[in-house]
């Protein structure tokens, strides 16, 4: 029976799958860690309150990379390079969403405006996290060799998407909503076309390395088709609403180290 849970056992137990997987994971975590980084340095005066946060953003991501290199060397593997149509991170700022890196590179202060299309980036990717991370957490929590990343990890993901709806509320409460909404189902609309064609991406790879018969890689595709077409027609709109979320102040401390994992 074909599911979530067995296709990801069977990538687990490939040492050449869960290469490619770890590979991808880990630098998708390290150019988001880079990029909250140089945001953080780059906030606008009237929002330094805010640069501790998007800092902890980015050492989070910085350690959940850390994490699956040091999931890659206890197996005695290095990492891949990233085929280049399935990096998630680089294929959303070339369609536009979030700021260009070209931007983040120059030594020139951020605007409102700016940070209000950083946090609709955040909210909506980090939307996919969590879930993808809630996935496997109902899973392999308990797994004894990725367990106790995916609990970490996930924990994180969940605190980023709570800090992401609590800051844009707070923006939206001084006047800028109508912005806020565009930018979300802007970001919201391009990051589920991205995410259809990375997975479909990512299969590919997976299917030639575990070497899938082909009725069961285009049965996967279908799948990925499927879900796009009802994220185009509804699924969307879970990305653009906003709640005040349960967990306050999600990212008001520093960020743990992953140092265990090592």
């Amino acid at each position: 029976m074909l599911s979530a849970k067995s296709l990801f056992q069977e990538i687990l137990d490939n040492d050449e799958s869960f290469r490619l997987f770890c590979s991808i994971a880990a630098g998708g975590e390290a150019q988001g860690g880079w990029e909250n980084g140089r945001i953080a340095a780059l906030v606008p005066e009237g929002e330094r309150a805010l640069a501790p946060k998007i800092a902890r953003h980015g050492a989070d991501e910085d350690k959940h990379g850390r994490i699956f290199t040091a999931l890659l060397r206890k197996r005695g593997l290095t990492p891949v390079p990233v085929p280049p149509g399935t990096d998630y991170t680089m294929l959303l700022e070339r369609h536009g969403i979030g700021l260009a890196h070209d931007k983040l590179r120059r030594d020139e202060p951020l605007t409102v405006r700016d940070v209000i299309v950083y946090l609709a980036h955040s909210r909506v990717t980090e939307q996919r996290a969590a879930e993808q991370l809630g996935l496997l957490r109902t899973h392999f929590a308990d797994h004894p060799e990725i367990g106790r990343a995916v609990r970490v990890i996930s924990d994180d993901e969940d605190k980023h998407l709570a800090y992401t709806h609590e800051e844009l509320l707070r923006l939206a409460a001084a006047g800028h909503g109508r912005l806020i909404q565009r930018t979300l189902r802007a970001c919201a609309l391009t990051e589920i076309r991205v995410h259809r064609d990375v997975s479909l991406a990512v299969m590919a790879h997976m299917g030639r390395i575990l070497r899938w018969p082909k009725a069961r890689s285009a049965l996967l595709a279908a799948g990925i088709h499927a879900l796009y077409a009802y994220e185009r027609l509804a699924g969307w709109h879970r990305m653009v609403t906003l709640a005040m979320p349960e967990r306050r102040d999600a990212l008001g401390g520093p960020a743990a180290p992953a140092s265990e994992f090592a």
